[in-house]
């Protein structure tokens, strides 16, 4: 049984029941006096401790994704490849081979979410849970991809999407994305409405050292978080799939700490990332317990830690050319005083629209209000059609014989049209409108 597969968490709960009956029902027998008894009741103790703390355990890190296989938790990863798997064919998805830096993994708590796409791919799209290795950080992650329907339609065989890097808080894992805030579901509905282009969805967790978290922060001598996001992932993500290679094409969205990691993302990387969503995210990061030392001790470590403060940064540093989203709640949510002093220091080039709903509060109940809306709005950030990957080589026709047709990028002949390119807007999103 897999390390997040329902069918162990139940039965390690049942085991856990049924030892403390057994101890509470056997309890009178181990009452007397003698070794024999003495080790009979520390041995109750025992097993029934330790079935409890495993049960718990499993129930902990099927929440929050800590470890998605028993690989995971044993240490036993592959460590970063040294190439590239060319993944050919005309959907080309992820690589099998043991180098391909986007690599099968098992359901990783896939199968215990409901809603997901069921059918023919080109029909309803497509979810694919893979770990993802970091040539240059060294980090194997785990993530959801997941494929719209036009990328398996024929006439869109050569085309590139654009990607949402969508990451979750802390320390919570790819599961909340799916189970809880519905993301591939969400994104289902709205490409098929037509009201969100299609889309290539990669679904991460900001650690990539759990259980500490790294914050999306290049750790002196330690985790290189922000390589892996700016570096390792589109590297590995344009290995595998047909996705966009202009930064036009890639957007971060995040609740929580992947908020903070969205907009820190953007904000420092805007020639890799050029939208950002937060939803309830921070606007500087410190270290605390779960971090430990982020930025390094001295000047130096001042002066990193520094840049990580947004609102600093729009204050000393340029400005990059990028639109932002953020979300925050007038009452019930403790970041709403930095979420206006963010907005209020905005200035060109970017540019920043909000959320701000009169109630709530730093839970899913909030951000399942703003997901749909943050979801539209990144979707017209986000440049589609991007390029178009090279025609196969096909041979000269001989003299007198017709040639074959080739569509040009753009022209089909299947009745359907591709989506007109989006616009660069940023609408702002009316502050009440989800109340």
């Amino acid at each position: 049984m897999g390390l997040t597969s329902r069918s162990l968490e139940i039965a390690v709960v049942a085991l856990a029941v049924v030892l403390v009956a057994l101890t509470v029902w056997q309890w009178p027998r181990l009452s007397g006096r003698g070794v024999g008894v003495l080790f009979g009741r520390l041995g109750a103790i025992v097993l029934t401790q330790v079935t409890l703390v495993c049960a718990l355990a499993l129930a902990v890190n099927n929440s929050f994704e800590f470890y998605g296989s028993w690989d995971d938790l044993l240490g036993n990863e592959d460590k970063a490849p040294v190439a590239v798997s060319d993944n050919g064919g005309q959907y080309a998805s992820v690589g099998t081979a043991k180098g391909a830096l986007i690599q099968p993994a098992g359901p990783q708590g896939l199968d215990r979410v409901t809603g997901l796409p069921q059918g023919p791919a080109d029909k309803v799209g497509k979810m694919e849970s893979v770990r993802i290795v970091g040539r240059r950080s060294g980090a194997i992650n785990p993530a959801f991809v997941y494929l719209p329907p036009q990328y398996f339609q024929p006439q869109f065989r050569r085309q590139r999407f654009p990607v949402m890097v969508v990451i979750s808080g802390y320390p919570g894992g790819i599961m909340n994305l799916a189970q809880h805030l519905q993301i591939p579901q969400n994104a289902g509905r709205l490409i098929a409405k037509g009201t969100m282009q299609p889309t290539v969805m990669v679904m991460v967790r900001p650690t990539i050292a759990p259980p500490r978290d790294t914050e999306c922060v290049d750790v002196p001598g330690g985790p290189q978080a922000e390589t892996f996001f700016t570096k390792d992932l589109p590297d590995a993500m344009r290995s595998a799939y047909r996705v966009g290679h202009d930064a036009s094409a890639w957007g971060a969205f995040g609740y929580s700490s992947g908020g903070t990691c969205s907009l820190q993302l953007a904000m420092r990387n805007p020639k890799i990332y050029t939208s950002a969503v937060s939803l309830s995210g921070d606007y500087a990061i410190k270290d605390d317990l779960t971090t430990g030392s982020l930025f390094g001790t001295g000047p130096e470590g001042a002066k990193r830690e520094r840049e990580h403060d947004l609102i600093w940064r729009m204050k000393h540093l340029p400005v990059p050319q990028i639109s932002a989203l953020v979300a925050s709640s007038r009452q019930g949510e403790p970041d709403y005083g930095a979420t206006m002093d963010f907005i209020h220091a905005a200035k060109a080039p970017m540019t920043v629209d909000s959320i701000i709903l009169p109630r709530g509060s730093h839970q899913f109940a909030t951000w399942r209000r703003e997901v749909v809306p943050a979801l539209e709005w990144q979707s017209r950030q986000l440049t589609f059609p991007q390029d178009v990957i090279a025609a196969p080589h096909k041979p000269t026709a001989p003299k007198g014989a017709q040639a074959p047709h080739e569509d040009k990028p753009g022209e089909h002949h299947t009745g359907q049209q591709a989506p007109a390119q989006a616009e660069r807007r940023r609408d702002a999103v009316a502050p009440d409108a989800q109340d």
